[in-house]
């Protein structure tokens, strides 16, 4: 009998949720938990609507509890192997040197953004409109790629920051998710939410100085690392999941 829409309900529900929810669902599947149960213990915003397919295509094509719980433990065993091996290369815009990394960060940025088939997941400081990325990040969502954009705010910048809000220049680019970091969950006075990251699947990560702007993409001096494959991706997906399950991240008011 076919499993194809479990299958692919699966792997975008293990995507979503990373390797140690991923297992956490198995469990409670293993249990004999209702739909309505596992969603409410799992808690995670950002899985919510593929764990609600998952949940549908049990019943969609006839599959026990105990065999999707067996199969979702397969799979995130298979992904925490294939994490094991990191391939990591420098990534450097601004002037050249004889030897200088030959990959700009405008060049590795999309490539992340394309290389995502389940989930994308950038963090900025700054953003503004950039052609290129929105392009990217429109192709992404066409072809049902989970994108989230956590992003600080003019408040939460203090006055460093003028002009639109960052969010703003993800408004042509429907179906993705907007987070920011709430006043009220900061507990430093004066903390900002000044990281620059991007991951897709789990599986690579980007670590750079540049925000989500054309001036860091194309412009500026900046300096990145390019992970693939090994551990990092993930736990840092897993760790921005986290943050968002528990209310640190927050949607942004206004955000599809």
């Amino acid at each position: 009998m076919s499993r194809r829409h479990f299958e692919a309900a699966a792997a975008t529900a293990a995507s979503s949720l990373g390797p140690t929810r991923t297992k956490a669902l198995a469990s409670l599947l293993a249990q004999g938990r209702s739909p309505a149960y596992i969603i409410g213990r799992l808690q995670t915003p950002a899985a919510l609507e593929a764990v609600s397919a998952l949940m549908a295509s049990l019943t969609e094509d006839d599959v026990p509890s105990a065999e999707a719980a067996a199969y979702l433990r397969g799979y995130a065993a298979a992904w925490t192997r294939r994490r094991e091996v990191t391939e990591a290369r420098a990534v450097w815009s601004g002037p050249s040197t004889p030897g200088t990394p030959s990959r700009a960060t405008a060049q590795v940025l999309m490539e992340v953004v394309g290389a995502a088939q389940h989930r994308f997941v950038a963090v900025t400081y700054s953003a503004r409109w950039y052609a290129p990325l929105t392009a990217a990040l429109s192709e992404a969502v066409a072809r049902g790629v989970t994108v989230d954009i956590v992003m600080e705010t003019l408040e939460g910048a203090g006055g460093l920051l003028s002009g639109r809000e960052p969010a703003d220049a993800f408004s042509r680019v429907p179906g993705l998710r907007l987070w920011h970091w709430p006043m009220g969950q900061r507990q430093t006075p004066g903390g900002r939410l000044h990281a620059k990251l991007a991951v897709a699947d789990d599986r690579v990560l980007f670590l750079s100085s540049a925000n989500l702007t054309a001036a860091g993409a194309e412009r500026n001096i900046e300096a990145g690392v390019l992970l693939n494959g090994g551990p990092m991706p993930g736990r840092m997906a897993d760790h921005i999941r986290e943050l968002q399950r528990r209310g640190v991240l927050a949607r942004w008011p206004g955000a599809s």
